[in-house]
């Protein structure tokens, strides 16, 4: 006799073909592939009803019990969560809105407004305080990086000096530096040498196939500009530097992915790609939406395409191996310094001229010359954009893991308003549903599980 099993997990039923259906508990990281009678036993059991004659033998609650989908007691739930003064130890630079390309889908429309450009003391002043913040927390290291609405390049000069001074206070306060850049990739050799012996990483911005890369990125005077980039990651291979490619894609070049991926890897030694559709925003605004089947589909082709070399392509908002009520760093006292100086969470809001810079921007330099002075508002309304408080969220299979998607993309779908659910959404449940697939796969091809403890945590260091 199976005694009474209770259910112990949040557990999501989702098809996977016309008589299976996928099991999921996502804070268990747990799941199964079963039929019909399986999933009405694990719906009745929702409901409190239980019958030893649907279990006869008692296998399936051995089984659920073995994924801690029931019996395990109180499900831990990955919950991160912030308080008081903000006290980062990692600062992102937008060290100006200024840029050497005007892609035609730019979400910060760079070089349409008068350019901006970060000053030396400004870049300081945020290393300063990150640095102090690291010893204050007793942690042993600091990072700066490198952003903005431009190419960070453009601002060279400040971006060497300033790299050099947070070299300096690293050494004098026995910290270590961590350091990393965004970048298009049109960069002089002299920029890549430089880069290369000092820096840890890149990203760098490539559409793939030159022609496809050509029509979307172009120079200031309208050319192409997939030579340059090819040369900097070329230099980048030579001196085995460690970068990562960004892919935007547009909706008119969906079908050409996986041919650009193909290229990329078999050209180059990145460490990842990242393939994102376009951007609704800037002077993507108003192209066609690329989040389609269709971009599933080519993804899904890359990705296959790119495994067999070894190589591994992502998209933000699927990511099974991650458990997070966080999408990004905004809801975690991300910091970053505008050109201006100011401090706001979102590398999308690197304006304080923006349409939401008012929801992004917490923080300004003190007047004493030191630090910086945080709108406790502004900051406590980015700290409640976890997934939990999002309504639409909480009968999604993939919260646990996609953290609740791009706040700031939300607000540029809704104009603002209650959100309810996008074509993006769709596709990060069925690319979430083909990484949940591919961890059974991976582990036999009978069930995956990875047990996992997810303690609250209140201010983890760093920007996560």
């Amino acid at each position: 006799m199976v005694a009474q099993p209770t259910l112990s997990a949040e557990v999501f039923t989702i098809p996977v073909g016309p008589a299976d259906y996928l099991v999921y508990a996502p804070a268990r990281r747990a799941a199964f592939v079963a039929n019909a009678p399986v999933i009405e036993f694990l719906e009745n059991l929702k409901r409190g009803v239980f019958s030893a004659e649907a279990d006869p033998d008692g296998s399936l609650v051995t089984l659920l019990r073995g994924l801690q989908m029931v019996d395990a007691g109180p499900e831990p739930h990955p919950y991160a969560t912030y308080q008081g003064e903000p006290e980062p130890v990692g600062v992102t630079l937008f060290l100006t809105t200024a840029c050497n390309l005007r892609c035609t889908y730019c979400y910060a429309s760079a070089g349409n407004a008068p350019a901006k450009f970060m000053t030396l003391e400004t870049a300081k002043r945020g290393i300063d305080f990150v640095a102090a913040n690291a010893v204050k927390r007793g942690v042993p290291e600091f990072e700066v990086g490198y952003h903005g609405g431009g190419e960070p390049a453009v601002n060279w000069r400040v971006l060497t000096d300033s790299f050099g001074y947070a070299q300096q206070r690293a050494a004098a306060l026995n910290l270590r530096l961590r350091s990393s850049a965004a970048t298009n990739g049109v960069l002089t050799g002299a920029q890549i040498d430089w880069i290369v012996a000092h820096l840890g990483s890149a990203n760098v911005s490539c559409d793939g196939l030159p022609a496809v890369h050509d029509e979307c990125r172009l120079t200031t005077s309208g050319k192409g500009s997939s030579a340059y980039v090819i040369r900097t990651l070329r230099r980048f291979d030579e001196a085995r530097f460690r970068y990562g490619l960004r892919l935007t894609v547009t909706a008119e070049h969906i079908s050409s992915v996986p041919e650009s991926v193909e290229f990329l890897v078999s050209e180059f030694h990145p460490q990842a790609i990242q393939i994102e559709p376009v951007y609704l925003l800037g002077r993507g605004a108003d192209a066609a939406s690329a989040e389609s089947d269709a971009f599933i589909e080519a993804f899904r082709l890359a990705s296959r395409s790119a495994a067999e070399r070894g190589a591994t392509v992502n998209f933000s908002g699927a990511r099974v191996g991650t458990l997070t009520n966080h999408f990004c760093s905004v809801s975690q006292d991300n910091f970053c310094l505008s050109a201006d100086g100011s401090v706001t969470a979102c590398f999308e809001a690197f304006s304080e001229d923006g349409p939401w810079a008012h929801l992004f921007f917490y923080g300004r330099p003190a007047a004493d010359g030191q630090g910086y002075v945080f709108d406790q508002a502004v900051l406590e309304g980015l700290r409640k954009q976890a997934v939990q408080n999002r309504e639409h969220c909480g009968h999604c299979y993939a919260k646990w893991t996609c953290g609740g998607d791009c706040y700031y993309k939300w607000l540029a779908a809704t104009g603002g308003g209650d959100f309810s659910g996008s074509a993006r959404c769709h596709v990060i449940r069925e690319l979430t549903k083909d990484q949940i697939l591919e961890k059974i796969a991976a582990a036999g091809g009978l069930f995956w599980h990875e047990p996992v403890v997810c303690p609250v945590s209140v201010k983890p260091p760093g920007n996560c």
